[in-house]
């Protein structure tokens, strides 16, 4: 059920996107109508958080049915005591189903009113609750323990620290106020806390804040899909070129029982420490990170004993999630980026292609994992690797 507009996007994104998608393969499927139909739903439906939030076991410290059970006790206590129910997905073992509950339209309007920005917004709509950092802006009356409404800026065009707000705004539902407006917008650097709780959000979704750490790792289903079908066997060694934050490099180690060697790689030194916390959250000692180019991977004369750059078939899988648009995450309310800076991956991919179609003794895969990937992206990519073999999956 639709109760957001549809996403926000430049004219001419919108239009390249549609001439994409009513390829000449859909139309003679489905109709033009009946494509443009879909199209349509594609957009609306990007604007509202999936169905279910999905959340991977790390099977390398316990069992699913172990980690199942506790979930279960966690959601009953953040939600008092209402049952929410955890499900197995029926073809990804470790990887269970929480539904997200809602629209939910009876929620009455406060006359406090607290602008969020919109990355913040669709945290929101995911179960999260509103950092302070997110705030922009919020009632000149608001105090600590005042029940507010909470709205998303779609089009980022309210102030920070502006005391009302007529624009363009999302009703995401409402909280308690943790903090003044006054303390919020005090302009203490630290000052990063929670500053609103939400207690009825419009999309009644578990919060995962340090819930079961070293346990669960939030993952989207399609990163998820991706491992299962790479099928990483104890003892192998296997690089993960473009790897942060490590949810695949993560599952992959806990795939092969920790058994073999995870080569890690990003070119963003913050990124890369980021994967090694997450491995020793996970307590998997298999993976190997460095910050490093994914681009300048392979060296033909060089031999660097096991860090990159690397020699021609040095590993037995490689995982390339290559950098994309990524503007299928849902929710997504609003995208102003340009038809130039939406088109602009396909020089680095096919870079990346390049070198692991010569790096590798085993398969390769790619993925995906964005549902409205253009067509020239998808395209540009398959171009440049005849040789490897494709897993294309799709939300």
């Amino acid at each position: 059920m639709s109760v957001f507009p549809k996403i926000s996007l430049r004219l001419e994104v919108e239009n390249y996107l549609k001439a994409n998608f009513l390829n000449k393969e859909v139309v003679s499927a489905f109709g033009k109508q009946e494509a443009e139909r879909k199209f349509e739903t594609l957009l609306q439906n990007l604007s509202h958080p999936p169905s279910f939030t999905t959340v991977r076991v790390n099977t390398h410290l316990a069992s699913v049915q172990h980690v199942k059970t506790l979930l279960h006790d966690e959601l009953q206590k953040q939600f008092n005591g209402l049952s929410f129910p955890v499900l197995q997905h029926p073809d990804l073992q470790d990887v269970l189903l929480i539904p997200v509950i809602g629209p939910r339209k009876n929620i009455k309007q406060q006359h406090c009113e607290v602008i969020v920005g919109a990355q913040c917004g669709n945290s929101v709509l995911r179960g999260a609750h509103v950092y302070v950092p997110g705030i922009v802006s919020a009632s000149k009356f608001m105090k600590g323990g005042d029940t507010v409404s909470v709205y998303s800026d779609i089009k980022g065009k309210c102030k920070k620290g502006a005391k009302e707000f007529d624009g363009t705004k999302i009703f995401l539902g409402n909280g308690i106020s943790e903090l003044s407006r006054k303390e919020i917008f005090s302009g203490l650097p630290d000052l990063k806390g929670i500053g609103i709780r939400m207690t009825e959000p419009v999309y009644l979704s578990p919060s995962f804040d340090d819930v079961l750490p070293g346990y669960l790792f939030l993952q989207n289903l399609p990163s998820a899909v991706v491992t299962h079908v790479l099928d990483p066997q104890p003892g192998e060694r296997i690089l993960d070129l473009c790897a942060a934050p490590g949810g695949k490099t993560t599952h992959i180690a806990a795939r092969m029982r920790d058994q073999g060697e995870v080569i890690a790689l990003d070119k963003i030194a913050n990124k890369v420490e980021k994967i090694k916390q997450n491995a020793l959250l996970l307590g998997l000692n298999s993976i190997r990170a460095f910050c490093f180019d994914g681009t300048k991977a392979l060296k033909l004369d060089i031999d660097t004993e096991g860090e990159p750059p690397f020699l021609p078939e040095s590993f037995d899988r490689i995982l390339l999630d290559a950098p994309c648009s990524g503007m299928g995450q849902r929710p997504n309310m609003a995208c102003t980026w340009t038809l130039k800076e939406v088109t602009s991956y396909q020089p680095l991919q096919r870079k990346l292609f390049t070198v692991v179609g010569d790096d590798t003794a085993g398969s390769v895969h790619s993925s995906i994992g964005h549902i409205n990937q253009n067509v020239e992206e998808t395209n540009g990519r398959v171009k440049c690797g005849l040789c490897i073999q494709w897993t294309i999956i799709q939300p």
